[in-house]
């Protein structure tokens, strides 16, 4: 689905660059769910934001199902984002003067589809999601893990191809954040949603069936679950953080 390929990302003049990405390539296949971790600094939500195309790579390709996204002008990389991607993001995002209705049938009423079919969806993807009973509220109006449901369902709806999610716990509690990384697994395992998740916390990453580590912009390391229970796999992504060494309290 995804093929990422030596990538580099390049800030700053002639006089100071910094190389955010170097030369990273990875593949993600369809109904992956993979957790990318790194101390800040470690370029992973650079690589995040050229994936999603909010950010442009100085080299190397991204290919989403065989369309190379930094080959497409302004009004198809619109269409592209609104039809191919699905965000979710710490801080919601969701718009507070519409419905939780109509935040998650945003994108499907930019792209003109019909109302009633809009509504049907939306009613479908909330029903997964359990937030039914709030359709009709407005975010101020429902809790934290409420709003990430709706942010989730918000980018499911279309059947878009890939979810992203930037640090999607971070701005809930324990127990809130527990209730949606089951939610995330379970759009990965009952509706096949392929999801790359920028993350600091190895509990969340434990969730996922795959972790890049980042360390100065590279790929350090790589874990893939396989059949070990979370437990197993969460240890296993402490002791890879342990070696990773910088700042970890950014990324424990």
């Amino acid at each position: 689905m995804l093929q990422v390929t030596n990538i580099e990302k390049y800030y700053g003049s002639k006089n100071h660059v910094t190389k955010a990405l170097d030369r990273v390539s990875f593949t993600v296949e369809k109904g992956e769910f993979i957790a990318i971790m790194g101390a800040s600094g470690s370029g992973k939500t650079t690589l995040l934001n050229c994936i999603s195309t909010i950010d442009t790579v100085s080299a190397g390709s991204i290919l989403l199902e065989g369309t190379e996204v930094s080959e497409l002008g302004e009004s198809d990389l619109a269409r592209f984002r609104r039809e191919r991607l699905g965000f979710v993001f710490q801080d919601f995002n969701l718009l507070d003067t519409l419905t939780i209705e109509e935040n998650i049938g945003l994108a499907l009423m930019l792209n003109h589809s019909n109302p009633q079919a809009v509504q049907n969806q939306v009613m479908e993807i909330a029903e997964k999601l359990g937030i039914t009973d709030i359709l009709g509220k407005f975010p101020y109006q429902v809790s934290g893990g409420q709003k990430q449901r709706a942010a989730c369902a918000r980018a499911m709806v279309a059947g878009q191809s890939l979810l992203l999610a930037d640090e999607p716990t971070g701005a809930l509690d324990s127990t809130a954040s527990k209730n949606l990384l089951e939610i995330m697994t379970k759009l990965n395992q009952e509706m096949e949603a392929t999801i790359l998740m920028v993350t600091h916390d190895a509990y969340s990453a434990s969730y996922a069936s795959r972790v890049l580590f980042l360390k100065d912009g590279k790929i350090f390391n790589e874990l893939l679950r396989g059949e070990r229970n979370r437990s197993v796999f969460y240890r296993e992504i402490l002791n890879v953080l342990a070696m990773l060494g910088g700042d970890l309290c950014d990324v424990i």
